[in-house]
Protein backbone atom coordinates (compact mmCIF):
# COMPACT_ATOMS: atom_id res chain seq x y z
CA UNK A 1 0.00 0.00 0.00
CA UNK A 2 1.29 3.49 -0.99
CA UNK A 3 0.89 5.58 2.21
CA UNK A 4 2.40 8.68 0.67
CA UNK A 5 -0.34 8.92 -1.91
CA UNK A 6 -3.03 8.57 0.72
CA UNK A 7 -1.58 11.40 2.82
CA UNK A 8 -1.25 13.77 -0.14
CA UNK A 9 -4.79 13.21 -1.38
CA UNK A 10 -7.27 15.55 0.44
CA UNK A 11 -10.22 13.88 2.02
CA UNK A 12 -13.82 14.93 1.47
CA UNK A 13 -13.83 16.69 4.83
CA UNK A 14 -10.65 18.58 3.90
CA UNK A 15 -12.22 19.70 0.63
CA UNK A 16 -15.35 20.86 2.44
CA UNK A 17 -13.31 22.92 4.90
CA UNK A 18 -11.32 24.55 2.15
CA UNK A 19 -14.41 25.23 0.12
CA UNK A 20 -16.18 26.68 3.15
CA UNK A 21 -13.28 28.98 3.92
CA UNK A 22 -13.09 30.12 0.31
CA UNK A 23 -16.83 30.77 0.20
CA UNK A 24 -16.54 32.68 3.50
CA UNK A 25 -13.74 34.83 2.11
CA UNK A 26 -15.63 35.60 -1.09
CA UNK A 27 -18.83 36.38 0.81
CA UNK A 28 -17.00 38.70 3.22
CA UNK A 29 -15.33 40.58 0.37
CA UNK A 30 -18.60 40.90 -1.56
CA UNK A 31 -20.45 42.07 1.54
CA UNK A 32 -17.80 44.68 2.24
CA UNK A 33 -17.77 45.82 -1.40
CA UNK A 34 -21.56 46.13 -1.59
CA UNK A 35 -21.91 47.91 1.76
CA UNK A 36 -18.86 50.05 1.11
CA UNK A 37 -17.94 49.65 4.80
CA UNK A 38 -20.14 52.67 5.52
CA UNK A 39 -19.87 52.62 9.29
CA UNK A 40 -18.49 56.13 9.74
CA UNK A 41 -20.06 58.99 11.68
CA UNK A 42 -22.94 61.05 10.37
CA UNK A 43 -22.77 64.76 9.63
CA UNK A 44 -20.97 66.99 7.17
CA UNK A 45 -17.87 65.36 5.74
CA UNK A 46 -14.97 67.46 4.46
CA UNK A 47 -11.61 66.71 2.98
CA UNK A 48 -8.57 68.46 4.39
CA UNK A 49 -8.46 70.31 1.05
CA UNK A 50 -11.92 71.93 1.30
CA UNK A 51 -12.18 72.38 5.07
CA UNK A 52 -13.81 75.78 5.83
CA UNK A 53 -11.46 78.22 7.52
CA UNK A 54 -13.61 78.56 10.65
CA UNK A 55 -13.45 74.77 11.06
CA UNK A 56 -9.66 74.70 11.02
CA UNK A 57 -8.10 73.92 14.42
CA UNK A 58 -6.55 76.95 16.08
CA UNK A 59 -2.82 77.18 16.48
CA UNK A 60 -1.90 76.48 20.10
CA UNK A 61 0.09 79.42 21.39
CA UNK A 62 2.48 78.76 24.26
CA UNK A 63 2.13 81.50 26.85
CA UNK A 64 5.51 80.57 28.31
CA UNK A 65 7.39 81.88 25.28
CA UNK A 66 5.56 85.20 25.02
CA UNK A 67 7.89 88.18 25.39
CA UNK A 68 5.98 90.21 27.95
CA UNK A 69 8.29 93.17 27.47
CA UNK A 70 6.12 93.99 24.47
CA UNK A 71 3.48 95.19 26.95
CA UNK A 72 5.78 97.90 28.31
CA UNK A 73 4.70 101.47 27.71
CA UNK A 74 6.83 104.59 27.99
CA UNK A 75 8.57 104.36 31.35
CA UNK A 76 6.90 106.83 33.72
CA UNK A 77 8.93 109.13 35.91
CA UNK A 78 8.49 107.75 39.40
CA UNK A 79 9.29 111.19 40.83
CA UNK A 80 6.22 112.81 39.26
CA UNK A 81 3.66 113.83 41.87
CA UNK A 82 0.17 112.40 41.51
CA UNK A 83 -3.17 112.40 43.33
CA UNK A 84 -3.00 110.52 46.61
CA UNK A 85 0.72 111.12 47.17
CA UNK A 86 1.86 112.48 50.51
CA UNK A 87 4.58 115.18 50.38
CA UNK A 88 6.84 116.69 53.02
CA UNK A 89 6.81 120.48 52.50
CA UNK A 90 9.05 122.97 54.34
CA UNK A 91 9.00 126.73 53.90
CA UNK A 92 11.76 128.88 55.38
CA UNK A 93 12.71 132.55 55.13
CA UNK A 94 16.29 132.30 56.39
CA UNK A 95 15.55 133.56 59.94
CA UNK A 96 15.34 130.33 61.94
CA UNK A 97 16.14 127.49 59.61
CA UNK A 98 17.26 125.18 62.44
CA UNK A 99 13.74 125.04 63.87
CA UNK A 100 11.99 124.18 60.60
CA UNK A 101 9.86 121.00 60.63
CA UNK A 102 8.58 119.37 57.39
CA UNK A 103 4.79 119.44 57.14
CA UNK A 104 3.08 116.40 55.50
CA UNK A 105 0.68 117.44 52.76
CA UNK A 106 -1.60 115.12 50.78
CA UNK A 107 -2.32 115.72 47.10
CA UNK A 108 -6.07 115.59 46.46
CA UNK A 109 -7.81 113.95 43.52
CA UNK A 110 -8.08 117.32 41.77
CA UNK A 111 -4.28 117.62 41.86
CA UNK A 112 -4.23 120.35 44.52
CA UNK A 113 -2.02 120.26 47.63
CA UNK A 114 -3.43 122.28 50.54
CA UNK A 115 -0.23 123.81 51.99
CA UNK A 116 -0.68 125.29 55.51
CA UNK A 117 -0.89 129.11 55.50
CA UNK A 118 -0.36 129.25 51.73
CA UNK A 119 -3.52 127.37 50.70
CA UNK A 120 -4.18 125.10 47.72
CA UNK A 121 -1.45 124.81 45.10
CA UNK A 122 -1.67 122.64 41.91
CA UNK A 123 1.22 120.17 42.03
CA UNK A 124 -0.06 116.98 40.30
CA UNK A 125 2.02 116.09 37.28
CA UNK A 126 5.05 118.06 38.56
CA UNK A 127 8.40 116.80 39.78
CA UNK A 128 9.42 117.91 43.31
CA UNK A 129 11.65 120.74 41.99
CA UNK A 130 8.79 122.14 39.90
CA UNK A 131 6.40 121.79 42.85
CA UNK A 132 8.83 123.80 45.02
CA UNK A 133 8.77 126.60 42.46
CA UNK A 134 4.95 126.50 42.27
CA UNK A 135 4.56 126.73 46.06
CA UNK A 136 7.15 129.52 46.28
CA UNK A 137 5.34 131.48 43.56
CA UNK A 138 2.02 131.05 45.42
CA UNK A 139 3.66 132.32 48.66
CA UNK A 140 4.88 135.50 46.95
CA UNK A 141 1.70 136.05 44.92
CA UNK A 142 -0.48 135.73 48.00
CA UNK A 143 1.93 137.94 49.97
CA UNK A 144 2.64 135.46 52.75
CA UNK A 145 6.42 135.44 52.24
CA UNK A 146 8.71 137.78 50.32
CA UNK A 147 11.54 135.38 49.52
CA UNK A 148 10.66 131.88 50.73
CA UNK A 149 12.85 128.82 50.44
CA UNK A 150 10.63 125.81 49.72
CA UNK A 151 11.60 122.14 49.89
CA UNK A 152 9.35 119.32 48.66
CA UNK A 153 10.15 115.62 49.11
CA UNK A 154 8.06 112.53 48.42
CA UNK A 155 7.05 111.00 51.74
CA UNK A 156 4.66 108.30 50.52
CA UNK A 157 3.62 107.61 46.98
CA UNK A 158 0.11 106.47 46.31
CA UNK A 159 -0.32 102.78 45.42
CA UNK A 160 -3.08 100.87 43.69
CA UNK A 161 -4.23 97.65 45.27
CA UNK A 162 -4.74 95.17 42.43
CA UNK A 163 -5.95 91.57 42.60
CA UNK A 164 -4.26 89.17 40.13
CA UNK A 165 -5.90 85.74 39.72
CA UNK A 166 -5.92 82.81 37.32
CA UNK A 167 -2.94 81.52 35.39
CA UNK A 168 -0.13 83.23 37.30
CA UNK A 169 2.47 81.69 39.56
CA UNK A 170 1.45 83.57 42.72
CA UNK A 171 -2.14 84.88 42.66
CA UNK A 172 -2.89 87.54 45.23
CA UNK A 173 -3.44 91.22 45.98
CA UNK A 174 -0.52 93.49 45.14
CA UNK A 175 0.27 97.14 45.68
CA UNK A 176 1.54 98.87 42.55
CA UNK A 177 2.82 102.47 42.38
CA UNK A 178 0.05 104.52 40.80
CA UNK A 179 2.45 105.93 38.22
CA UNK A 180 3.48 102.44 37.12
CA UNK A 181 0.23 100.53 37.51
CA UNK A 182 -0.27 98.65 34.27
CA UNK A 183 -0.75 95.09 33.03
CA UNK A 184 2.95 94.32 32.79
CA UNK A 185 3.58 95.49 36.37
CA UNK A 186 0.70 93.32 37.63
CA UNK A 187 2.01 90.19 35.88
CA UNK A 188 5.53 90.80 37.15
CA UNK A 189 4.22 91.27 40.70
CA UNK A 190 2.47 87.88 40.45
CA UNK A 191 5.81 86.28 39.41
CA UNK A 192 4.77 85.78 35.79
CA UNK A 193 2.54 83.36 33.92
CA UNK A 194 1.93 79.83 35.21
CA UNK A 195 2.54 76.69 33.14
CA UNK A 196 -1.19 76.30 32.45
CA UNK A 197 -1.72 79.96 31.55
CA UNK A 198 -3.56 80.86 28.38
CA UNK A 199 -3.02 83.90 26.21
CA UNK A 200 -6.13 85.90 27.15
CA UNK A 201 -6.21 88.39 30.02
CA UNK A 202 -9.22 90.27 31.28
CA UNK A 203 -8.75 93.59 33.09
CA UNK A 204 -11.68 94.76 35.19
CA UNK A 205 -11.23 98.37 36.27
CA UNK A 206 -13.62 100.36 38.48
CA UNK A 207 -15.71 102.45 36.09
CA UNK A 208 -15.05 105.66 37.99
CA UNK A 209 -11.34 105.34 37.38
CA UNK A 210 -11.11 104.05 33.82
CA UNK A 211 -7.90 105.30 32.30
CA UNK A 212 -7.96 107.00 28.90
CA UNK A 213 -4.96 104.82 28.11
CA UNK A 214 -7.20 101.73 27.89
CA UNK A 215 -8.93 102.18 24.50
CA UNK A 216 -11.65 100.04 22.99
CA UNK A 217 -9.23 97.71 21.25
CA UNK A 218 -10.36 95.16 18.67
CA UNK A 219 -9.73 91.44 19.07
CA UNK A 220 -5.98 91.09 18.81
CA UNK A 221 -5.38 87.53 17.65
CA UNK A 222 -6.92 86.10 14.50
CA UNK A 223 -9.42 88.79 13.50
CA UNK A 224 -12.38 87.29 11.71
CA UNK A 225 -15.60 88.87 10.43
CA UNK A 226 -17.87 86.56 12.39
CA UNK A 227 -16.33 87.54 15.72
CA UNK A 228 -14.58 84.20 16.23
CA UNK A 229 -10.81 84.29 16.12
CA UNK A 230 -8.36 81.46 15.63
CA UNK A 231 -7.31 81.34 19.28
CA UNK A 232 -10.80 80.26 20.34
CA UNK A 233 -11.57 83.59 21.93
CA UNK A 234 -14.75 85.59 21.49
CA UNK A 235 -14.36 89.35 21.52
CA UNK A 236 -16.82 92.00 22.55
CA UNK A 237 -16.42 95.65 23.40
CA UNK A 238 -15.48 96.47 26.98
CA UNK A 239 -18.55 95.84 29.06
CA UNK A 240 -19.63 96.95 32.50
CA UNK A 241 -20.01 93.97 34.81
CA UNK A 242 -23.19 93.81 36.85
CA UNK A 243 -22.67 94.48 40.55
CA UNK A 244 -24.99 94.60 43.55
CA UNK A 245 -26.76 97.83 44.38
CA UNK A 246 -24.60 100.20 46.39
CA UNK A 247 -21.24 98.94 45.07
CA UNK A 248 -19.08 100.26 42.25
CA UNK A 249 -19.17 98.46 38.89
CA UNK A 250 -16.20 97.20 36.93
CA UNK A 251 -15.43 97.79 33.28
CA UNK A 252 -14.07 94.75 31.47
CA UNK A 253 -11.35 94.84 28.82
CA UNK A 254 -9.97 91.68 27.17
CA UNK A 255 -6.39 91.54 25.93
CA UNK A 256 -4.77 88.80 23.88
CA UNK A 257 -1.12 88.62 24.90
CA UNK A 258 0.10 87.14 21.62
CA UNK A 259 -0.90 90.05 19.41
CA UNK A 260 -0.45 92.69 22.10
CA UNK A 261 3.20 91.78 22.62
CA UNK A 262 3.84 91.26 18.91
CA UNK A 263 2.48 94.70 18.05
CA UNK A 264 3.92 96.40 21.13
CA UNK A 265 0.55 97.49 22.48
CA UNK A 266 1.27 98.57 26.02
CA UNK A 267 -0.43 101.14 28.17
CA UNK A 268 -3.10 98.90 29.67
CA UNK A 269 -3.57 100.95 32.83
CA UNK A 270 -4.87 99.33 36.00
CA UNK A 271 -6.72 101.36 38.60
CA UNK A 272 -6.99 100.98 42.34
CA UNK A 273 -9.35 98.11 43.13
CA UNK A 274 -8.96 96.49 39.71
CA UNK A 275 -8.96 92.73 39.04
CA UNK A 276 -6.63 91.09 36.50
CA UNK A 277 -7.79 87.62 35.44
CA UNK A 278 -5.36 85.50 33.42
CA UNK A 279 -6.89 82.62 31.46
CA UNK A 280 -6.15 79.12 32.72
CA UNK A 281 -6.23 76.34 30.15
CA UNK A 282 -7.66 72.91 30.84
CA UNK A 283 -8.21 71.56 27.32
CA UNK A 284 -10.57 68.69 26.57
CA UNK A 285 -8.84 65.35 26.03
CA UNK A 286 -8.17 63.75 22.66
CA UNK A 287 -9.73 60.38 21.83
CA UNK A 288 -8.02 57.94 19.46
CA UNK A 289 -10.16 54.93 18.54
CA UNK A 290 -10.51 52.26 15.87
CA UNK A 291 -7.68 50.25 14.33
CA UNK A 292 -4.89 51.36 16.64
CA UNK A 293 -2.83 49.40 19.14
CA UNK A 294 -3.76 51.55 22.16
CA UNK A 295 -7.20 53.13 21.69
CA UNK A 296 -7.67 55.52 24.58
CA UNK A 297 -8.26 59.09 25.69
CA UNK A 298 -5.14 61.24 25.87
CA UNK A 299 -4.45 64.54 27.59
CA UNK A 300 -4.16 67.36 25.09
CA UNK A 301 -0.86 69.25 25.58
CA UNK A 302 -1.12 72.85 26.80
CA UNK A 303 0.40 75.42 24.50
CA UNK A 304 1.55 72.89 21.90
CA UNK A 305 0.33 71.88 18.47
CA UNK A 306 -0.78 68.27 18.06
CA UNK A 307 -1.17 66.88 14.56
CA UNK A 308 -2.75 63.76 13.09
CA UNK A 309 0.39 61.62 12.95
CA UNK A 310 1.25 62.69 16.50
CA UNK A 311 -2.08 61.26 17.69
CA UNK A 312 -1.43 57.96 15.93
CA UNK A 313 1.98 57.78 17.57
CA UNK A 314 0.38 58.31 20.99
CA UNK A 315 -1.92 55.36 20.29
CA UNK A 316 0.96 53.07 19.33
CA UNK A 317 0.34 53.18 15.58
CA UNK A 318 -2.23 51.35 13.47
CA UNK A 319 -3.24 47.79 14.29
CA UNK A 320 -3.49 46.84 10.60
CA UNK A 321 -0.67 47.36 8.09
CA UNK A 322 -3.20 48.33 5.40
CA UNK A 323 -5.25 50.74 7.53
CA UNK A 324 -5.16 54.25 6.09
CA UNK A 325 -8.60 55.87 6.20
CA UNK A 326 -9.12 58.24 9.14
CA UNK A 327 -12.09 60.25 10.33
CA UNK A 328 -11.35 63.28 12.51
CA UNK A 329 -14.61 64.11 14.30
CA UNK A 330 -14.79 67.66 15.63
CA UNK A 331 -17.40 69.91 17.21
CA UNK A 332 -18.59 72.86 15.18
CA UNK A 333 -17.62 76.32 16.56
CA UNK A 334 -19.99 77.38 19.34
CA UNK A 335 -22.21 74.36 18.86
CA UNK A 336 -22.85 70.77 19.82
CA UNK A 337 -23.11 69.41 16.26
CA UNK A 338 -20.09 67.63 14.82
CA UNK A 339 -18.48 67.46 11.41
CA UNK A 340 -15.98 65.03 9.93
CA UNK A 341 -12.63 65.56 8.25
CA UNK A 342 -11.72 62.68 5.94
CA UNK A 343 -8.01 62.08 5.48
CA UNK A 344 -5.69 59.13 4.90
CA UNK A 345 -2.43 58.20 6.54
CA UNK A 346 -0.79 58.02 3.13
CA UNK A 347 -1.79 61.62 2.41
CA UNK A 348 -0.61 62.77 5.82
CA UNK A 349 2.79 61.21 5.24
CA UNK A 350 3.20 62.63 1.75
CA UNK A 351 1.59 66.06 2.18
CA UNK A 352 2.23 68.28 5.21
CA UNK A 353 -1.13 70.03 4.81
CA UNK A 354 -2.90 66.66 5.11
CA UNK A 355 -1.25 66.10 8.49
CA UNK A 356 -3.90 68.39 9.93
CA UNK A 357 -3.66 70.20 13.25
CA UNK A 358 -5.94 68.72 15.91
CA UNK A 359 -8.10 70.55 18.41
CA UNK A 360 -8.98 69.67 22.03
CA UNK A 361 -11.97 67.35 22.10
CA UNK A 362 -11.27 65.83 18.68
CA UNK A 363 -11.95 62.14 18.03
CA UNK A 364 -9.47 60.42 15.72
CA UNK A 365 -10.96 57.21 14.35
CA UNK A 366 -8.90 54.81 12.20
CA UNK A 367 -11.62 53.19 10.09
CA UNK A 368 -12.16 49.73 8.69
CA UNK A 369 -12.09 49.57 4.89
CA UNK A 370 -12.47 46.80 2.28
CA UNK A 371 -8.69 46.51 2.34
CA UNK A 372 -8.53 45.96 6.12
CA UNK A 373 -11.43 43.48 6.02
CA UNK A 374 -9.81 41.56 3.15
CA UNK A 375 -6.52 41.50 5.01
CA UNK A 376 -8.21 40.09 8.12
CA UNK A 377 -10.09 37.47 6.04
CA UNK A 378 -6.98 36.35 4.20
CA UNK A 379 -5.08 36.13 7.46
CA UNK A 380 -7.89 34.03 8.91
CA UNK A 381 -8.02 31.80 5.82
CA UNK A 382 -4.27 31.31 5.91
CA UNK A 383 -4.42 30.35 9.57
CA UNK A 384 -7.32 27.95 8.90
CA UNK A 385 -5.59 26.22 6.02
CA UNK A 386 -2.24 25.86 7.73
CA UNK A 387 -3.90 24.62 10.88
CA UNK A 388 -6.40 22.20 9.34
CA UNK A 389 -4.61 20.44 6.50
CA UNK A 390 -1.94 18.65 8.57
CA UNK A 391 -4.54 17.48 11.06
CA UNK A 392 -6.82 16.14 8.34
CA UNK A 393 -3.97 14.45 6.56
CA UNK A 394 -2.92 12.34 9.50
Amino acid sequence: MNWSKQVQQPTATDRDVRGGLQRFAVAAMLLCAVAGCRTGPRGQVFSYRNLPQNYVAAKRENAQVINLSGLASAAPNSAVIGPGDVLDVTITTGLSQNDVVPIPVRVHEDGMANVPIVGPVPVAGLEPEAAEAAIAAACIQRQYYRSPHVTVTMKKQRVNRVMVVGGVKEPGVYELPSGNSDLLAALVAAKGLANDAGTEVEIRNPTAAVSPGAPNLPPIAGDSPDGIDQVNHNWSSPTVAATPTGSSSLQSLKVDLVSATREGRGGYKISDGAVVMVEKRDPEPLHVIGLVHKPNRYEFPIGEDLRLLDALALAGGTASPVASKIYVIRKQPNGEQTFVVNVTITEAKENASANIRLSPGDIVSVEKTPATVMYDVLKFVRFGLTGSVPLLGL
